[in-house]
């Protein structure tokens, strides 16, 4: 993997993490800042690990939706300390199958969850809602 970021003045970069453009903005005016960037691939990394999981299970959902909210250190350099996240899902999943899909991603699968610091907490929770 490969990123290029070219700066485009103030604290606006745009370029391509491989062949994909991105564009980044420190004030999160034009475009998400890198710990917007950052929160969007941790949930969309287990997002997709739940998708993924459940249909192995053969119990794929109708639907998903996640919201995460990440925890910032209040001085320098603003660090995540804490992440939260609840899914919200629809269609006949039993709560074990979600509660397995959302500990292996977790435990195991989640690339950009190990990739962060050992010391960040994370709270997991889900709902259900039968189809």
């Amino acid at each position: 993997m490969s990123a290029r970021l070219a700066w485009r003045g103030d604290q606006l970069f745009e370029g391509s993490v491989n062949d994909t453009p991105v564009t980044v903005d420190g004030k999160a005016a034009g475009a998400p800042s890198p710990v917007q960037m950052l929160a969007a691939g941790l949930a969309g990394c287990m997002a997709i690990d739940v998708v993924h999981i459940l249909g192995k299970m053969r119990t794929p959902p109708d639907a998903l939706d996640v919201e995460l909210t990440l925890e910032r250190a209040a001085g320098d350099p603003r660090r995540v300390i804490g992440a939260a996240m609840e899914f919200r899902i629809t269609g006949d999943v039993p709560d074990k199958n979600v509660q397995r899909a959302l500990d292996m991603s977790r435990d195991t699968y989640c690339s950009v969850w190990h990739s962060l610091r050992r010391d960040i907490e994370l709270d997991l929770g889900f709902t259900v809602t039968p189809t």
